[in-house]
């Protein structure tokens, strides 16, 4: 591992690509190391770089380098209770969590990457009930300051807008004509920045992420306020 990160090798998209056309145990075996040096060890070093930004944007979230148990995604899929059955995800992330957070559930800032787009911001993705049950009462409680949050300029230059799926019809406890129906009908919430691809091989990416991360402390402050931890 180098002692600084100094952007992602351009192998790491190669190799993603490479992975969608053979993604299988026979052909990742072979290539696991690989994997190793242009994926988990540059985004340990990614990761490390990042920290000391994320403790001064947002102290009670958590850049852990460890390539396991850590911030990075491990790129073994689940494949349990889902039709596709391909034992690798084709693309690198980590998850930036809070402290009290213990799993890709609770509120976090989040990095993708794969060969066609690189993604960065935060949120909450899929919250259990009880959890956003707390995210729809606090947008209820606090109509105008989430709509300053969600409308303001520079938070639609860079995110365009609130992502996640949504309900067909008004949650439980909801009128349809509610001022904020769109986002109370929402099971997730979360905010990405698009990136080209090249963005990555850069050192500077690290300032590129931190400065999209401190861009969203608003709308992460006011989800991790929400579900009652201290931002």
């Amino acid at each position: 591992m180098s002692d600084a990160f100094q952007g992602f090798p351009k192998d790491l998209l190669k190799f993603y690509e490479e992975l969608g056309q053979n993604n299988d145990r026979s052909w990742f075996n072979v290539n696991k190391q690989r994997y190793k040096d242009v994926v988990v060890y540059p985004m340990s070093d990614f990761i490390s770089e990042v920290a000391p930004h994320l403790e001064a944007i947002a102290p009670f979230y958590v850049a852990d380098p460890r390539p396991t148990g850590g911030s990075m995604f491990r790129i073994y899929r689940d494949v349990r209770f889902s039709k596709n059955k391909t034992p690798y995800k084709e693309h690198a992330a980590c998850q930036f969590r809070h402290q009290a957070g213990k799993d890709a559930h609770a509120p976090g800032f989040y990095l993708h990457i794969d060969t066609k787009s690189v993604r960065f911001g935060g949120g909450v993705w899929m919250p259990p009930s009880p959890k956003l049950k707390l995210i729809r009462q606090h947008i209820d409680e606090n109509q105008d300051k989430w709509q300053s949050i969600i409308t303001d300029s520079d938070f639609l230059r860079s995110f365009h807008g609130v992502n996640g799926d949504s309900l067909k019809r008004a949650p439980k406890d909801y009128e349809i004509d509610h001022p904020q129906i769109e986002s109370l009908k929402k099971k997730s919430f979360f905010i990405m920045k698009e990136a080209p691809t090249k963005n990555i091989l850069s050192k500077h990416f690290v300032e590129e992420v931190a400065e999209t991360f401190q861009s969203a402390v608003p709308f992460m402050r006011f989800l991790t306020n929400a579900v009652g931890l201290p931002f």
